[in-house]
């Protein structure tokens, strides 16, 4: 038998341990090749949304390549660790370390070329219907099916790089073992799972700083801190933390002296501590796909939001003009074309500002009352009906603080400070409807607009002008439905916003046109690409997860199947057994879902009470996707478990 011959019989008699490890290799080798076909797709170039597109995939591929290389590392370390007493014999029988070593190297390779060709095939036969599904996802024209020559080369090259390098680097795990420790492998007594106190109490010091990082001040640097400290602290929650706890929790007879509670209590000290590396993985990995995954959900939700708060479906706002009357040609020209009745009303916003008791000057616009009152019916805002001289009508949205505008029901503004105008009413509303961003707007009488202006102008030294925005109420087009991409109202705002950039400096004017479905539609596309990268990047995340979790099951299979049988020569029964085994597995499988969730919310938690955006149900929603998956990587790992214990139950 040559050499090969005998690596290949190793792989071949491991089988079982390897299923695991084999297939997650060929997920990701096959995730990363149809990414690539897609990349390299020859059609791409010429899509509107093309190069946005190759660039999501490009920073996927990478992810997937990233997590593949310390997946594989970690798994080749802990294979290498289960087969100590193996190549422990091969040393007693003569062979010589640099034997094993290309033993072992060729095991590696074997296993890593295998898992290339067969992901690659894989990917092969689902490449027609990757780009299909991330055409139709994305919102672009079907790509049709290619010969991916170049999407094979770089996929071969980049994994085969991959094994390589892994496979020699491994191979300085085991270089300074002695015979001694190789022989007893894994049948040598584990030690009494020991906890530092110190570390402990580091641990949730860590963990209590994380808490509060982000409610102090929301900014980079907090974010930065929580990070590192919350990260830190789940560290040495699994390490320490739970290690001390289960011994605490085996202190109490009244929960623990009961039925099988002792046996797989103490039995989960050991796992836990031994697994503590791999567990704080999965945990990190599972809160920040799952947070991604949320946020990118939560913008989609906005997005359908937004659109559903927006009267108009065109607003042109020009910023500087000269002209009392600027050109809207294009526009009518556009609307005419789709045969839409359309109603057009203009607004003229004058920004000023009011200081708060801190002296921070906060921002807003002032309206005319007559002009407010023309837009209000179709905004779906109450008209004002009259205003005294220096009566005004403050429109905010929930997010603004009122109290930064308005003292003792009074408003004062920063370029008109001698006189106080009365706030005689303070409306709250979801949407301002006219304009795009946060600042209220207060309604004013008309000769307030005059009076701000020169002021204005006085203090800036030359002539300032409000801001004019037309804004176009289509009927046909508020359907109270989100529209499709071929939709009329979308074709024509998407048409209109494209002749919107090609102006950009080919006049003196400036001005910015909005379509609230072009818009939609760019953000859904946009968000789409992220979605449909981030499901596939968290599918493998959990694949890898359950392959961890399964060898690492596998590897303490032969001293559980010891300890069982034991216990069941004085009297331990196969449904207690059952029962028993299945605890611990549980434990394994949910524990870093139930952590990574509990750190997802303390996370976005600072973020739901800003208002700014709900990421709440979204990312419940993919813990609760993630959860099912691990539920049946769980049932499948555990059937096969338990049956192996059952057999040697006497």
């Amino acid at each position: 038998m040559s050499f090969p011959q005998f690596a290949f019989n190793n792989v071949r008699r491991n089988a079982r341990a390897y299923i695991a490890y084999f297939l997650s290799s060929s997920f990701m080798v096959m995730v990363f090749f149809a990414y690539s076909v897609f990349i390299y797709h020859p059609g791409i170039a010429s899509q509107d949304m093309g190069p946005m597109a190759v660039t999501s995939m490009q920073v996927a591929a990478y992810i997937v390549y990233v997590f593949a290389f310390f997946f594989v590392l970690y798994s080749i370390g802990t294979f290498l660790k289960s087969r100590n007493l193996e190549f422990g014999i091969l040393t007693i029988l003569g062979a010589r370390p640099n034997q094993i070593n290309r033993l072992i190297f060729l095991e590696n390779m074997l296993i890593g070329i295998v898992a290339i060709v067969t992901g690659i095939a894989g990917g092969m036969l689902l490449s027609k219907l990757f780009l299909l599904l991330s055409t139709r996802t994305i919102g672009i024209e079907d790509l049709p099916f290619y010969w991916p020559v170049q999407a094979m080369r770089v996929t071969s090259l980049s994994f085969v790089s991959l094994f390589l390098f892994i496979s020699i680097f491994t191979l300085l795990l085991i270089r300074n073992n002695k015979v001694l420790d190789l022989l007893q492998g894994n049948v040598k007594p584990k030690k009494q799972p020991k906890a530092s106190v110190l570390l402990s109490l580091i641990g949730v010091v860590l963990l209590i700083i994380g808490f509060y990082a982000l409610r102090i001040e929301l900014s980079p640097s907090a974010i930065i801190s929580a990070a590192i400290a919350g990260i830190t602290g789940t560290y040495l929650f699994y390490s320490q933390l739970s290690v001390v706890f289960i011994r605490l929790l085996k202190r109490s007879r009244r929960s623990t002296w009961r039925g099988t509670r002792l046996l797989w209590t103490s039995e989960m000290s050991y796992k836990l501590r031994d697994n503590s590396r791999m567990l704080f993985m999965i945990t990190v990995v599972t809160a920040l796909a799952s947070m991604g995954a949320g946020y990118v959900l939560s913008i989609i939700q906005a997005g359908r939001e937004e659109y559903n708060g927006k009267p108009f479906a065109i607003t042109q706002t020009y910023y500087r003009t000269t002209s009392a009357d600027p050109d809207r040609s294009k526009i009518h020209q556009e609307l005419k074309a789709a045969g839409v009745e359309y109603t057009e009303k203009r607004t003229d916003l004058l920004s000023a500002s009011v200081q708060d008791e801190g002296g921070r000057e906060n921002g807003l616009y002032l309206i005319g009352l007559a002009q407010y009152n023309e837009l209000a019916p179709l905004a779906g805002l109450p008209v004002v009906t009259r205003l005294g001289s220096n009566e005004v009508v403050l429109l905010a949205s929930p997010e603004v603080e009122k109290n930064d505008y308005i003292r003792d029901q009074m408003v004062t503004l920063a370029e008109q400070p001698a006189v106080s105008l009365y706030v005689k009413e303070s409306v709250t509303t979801e949407s301002i409807g006219f304009i795009s961003s946060f600042a209220p707007v207060l309604i004013v009488p008309e000769k307030w607009m005059e009076v701000v202006r020169v002021a204005r102008s006085a203090e800036e030294g030359k002539e300032v002008r409000p801001y004019i925005s037309y804004h176009y109420k289509v009927p046909a087009w508020d359907t109270g439905s989100l529209p499709s991409i071929d939709s009329q109202e979308n074709i024509v705002g998407t048409e209109l916003r494209q002749w919107n950039t090609g102006m950009e400096g080919e006049s003196d004017e400036v001005f910015d046109l909005t379509s609230r479905a072009a818009n939609y539609w760019l953000l859904k596309q946009s968000t789409a690409m992220l979605s449909f990268v981030s499901v596939f990047v968290a599918l493998i995340f959990s694949v890898a997860s359950a392959s961890f979790l399964y060898f690492k099951l596998h590897s303490d299979l032969a001293a559980d199947i010891r300890m069982y049988r034991a216990l069941s020569k004085i009297g331990l029964s196969t449904s207690e057994m059952s029962a028993s085994a299945t605890k611990q597995i549980a434990i394994l499988f949910y524990i870093p879902i139930v952590v990574a969730a509990v750190q997802s919310l303390v996370v976005i938690s600072p973020i739901l009470e800003t208002g700014i955006m709900n990421v709440l149900k979204p990312v419940l929603i993919t813990f609760a996707g993630y959860l099912i998956l691990q539920s049946v990587f769980f049932i499948i790992v555990k059937s096969r478990y338990i049956r192996s214990l059952k057999k040697m139950m006497v």
